[in-house]
């Protein structure tokens, strides 16, 4: 909700989180006493402007008294006298007189009666270009806080085609709001990198919410190069943890992994990453840029602090990282309580295998059945090779070639199977001889 502020003040609009534009109104205490200083003031184009009356200009200004003592009921009283003698009045004290209305609208927060005064200050002629032009921009901006989209367009066309004066960038900005929201992307692409320029070119830092705008717009234009250069500023200029996550997000969308790591890691040593998604997605960059060990640490610290659950997704991809790492004693324990959440075997048979690696074959064997048990392999045939493996080591002999001859009817392990399965009948052939030799 808008403070009330005094009718000599200006007006702060703060419109859809682009940025915060002045009202250009003219307050009636500035009008009447330009007005007092020069009776038959005209525009600075030589505009024939009515003269502002003596005794209408003393009942404004009691209005205006009232109304900046706070007292709003008693300054519309005294504006409904001024109107009850609107016949009588020149078109430049109607003017006034609606100006006037348009203010004390405004700090009720009764914008679309101020709106309504407003126009009425524009529908009247001969009045001042100075009281035309701010009275028309102010009206832009109104229509923009109300959602007039058009109207907003409408009325700052008019004072473009009125204005002598150089164009302001939050002019430019006006119109690439309302442009976006009436999802003209293109043109208030044109109009907010303007505004960008303009600020810029004056060796000035654009407003945050001019940068959100522009990368806005950029983001609906489906050009995520620009949207990253956009961020780039943004983080430069505003380092708020959001933009650094946002600007690792768009190198990651443009192909540069590197720097989608390197922004992201230097969130992370910012404090900006705090989420439990967030921290996920960095563990993910670790392991696929060969840094497993950073992310599996990373994914534990998430899961101590309860940033991240210890469910079956997260501690498998936390075995996967030990695993990359070639440290099977620490993926062992996470695999083992991640196989006791899954209701297939593949853990148990990524188990067995480790256990092989670590020449554990009894155990191998027993986290291989387990596996064949729970059932829904991706590769049975492995898991019974390993086995086979596993109790040729133990010097199991005929279980060994019972399971290579279950993993050959395997195709992603019959080849590998078959070779395994003429050593392990070379070598049992060599031991029944040997045995033989031995007993003779």
């Amino acid at each position: 909700m808008l403070k009330k502020k005094s009718l000599s003040s200006l007006l702060a609009l703060s419109l859809y989180g682009c940025s915060t534009l002045l009202f250009a109104g003219l307050s009636p205490l500035t009008m009447l006493q330009a007005q007092a200083a020069e009776p038959t003031a005209a525009s600075a184009n030589t505009r024939k402007t009515p003269a502002l009356r003596a005794k209408v200009y003393e009942q404004l200004a009691r209005a205006q008294a009232l109304a900046d003592a706070g007292k709003t009921e008693e300054a519309l009283a005294a504006l409904d006298k001024v109107r009850d003698k609107s016949s009588s009045m020149n078109s430049y004290e109607l003017a006034m007189m609606h100006n006037f209305f348009g203010f004390i609208a405004y700090n009720a927060e009764q914008y679309d009666k101020a709106i309504k005064a407003f126009e009425q200050v524009v529908a009247q002629d001969g009045i001042p270009e100075t009281l035309e032009l701010s009275t028309l921009f102010s009206l832009a901006q109104l229509h923009m806080m109300q959602g007039n989209y058009d109207k907003t367009l409408t009325f700052i066309d008019r004072w473009e085609k009125l204005n002598k004066a150089p164009v302001k960038a939050s002019t430019f900005l006006l119109k690439a709001q309302a442009m976006y929201q009436l999802k003209d992307y293109q043109r208030a692409s044109g109009f907010i990198n303007q505004a960008v320029a303009m600020t810029e070119q004056e060796g000035k830092v654009p407003e945050e919410n001019w940068l959100v705008l522009q990368r806005a717009v950029y983001y609906e234009l489906k050009q995520p190069t620009q949207v990253t250069a956009v961020l780039e500023k943004m983080v430069q200029h505003y380092n708020q943890g959001k933009y650094w996550i946002q600007l690792g997000g768009m190198y990651g969308e443009i192909g540069e992994e590197k720097k989608q790591l390197a922004v992201l890691e230097a969130a992370y040593q910012q404090g900006f990453i705090s989420t439990g998604a967030d921290l996920y997605n960095l563990a993910q960059l670790y392991y696929y840029h060969q840094a497993p060990v950073k992310g599996a640490r990373l994914m534990e610290q998430a899961m101590a602090k309860k940033l991240l659950a210890a469910d079956l997704r997260n501690l498998k991809f936390t075995a996967n990282c030990w695993t990359l790492a070639k440290e099977d004693d620490k993926a062992i324990p996470v695999l083992m309580a991640a196989s006791k959440l899954s209701e297939d075997g593949e853990l148990d048979a990524q188990l067995a295998q480790l256990y092989l690696n670590r020449s554990e074959f009894d155990k191998a064997i027993e986290l291989a059945e387990k596996a064949l048990q729970k059932g829904k392999l991706r590769n049975p045939g492995v898991t019974h090779l390993v086995m086979g493996m596993a109790y040729f080591n133990l010097q199991n002999f005929n279980d060994a070639l019972s399971q290579l001859a279950k993993a050959e009817q395997f195709d992603g392990a019959k080849r590998m199977a078959q070779q395994w399965t003429r050593y392990v009948e070379a070598e049992k052939t060599g031991q029944q001889k040997l045995q033989a030799a031995l007993s003779s």
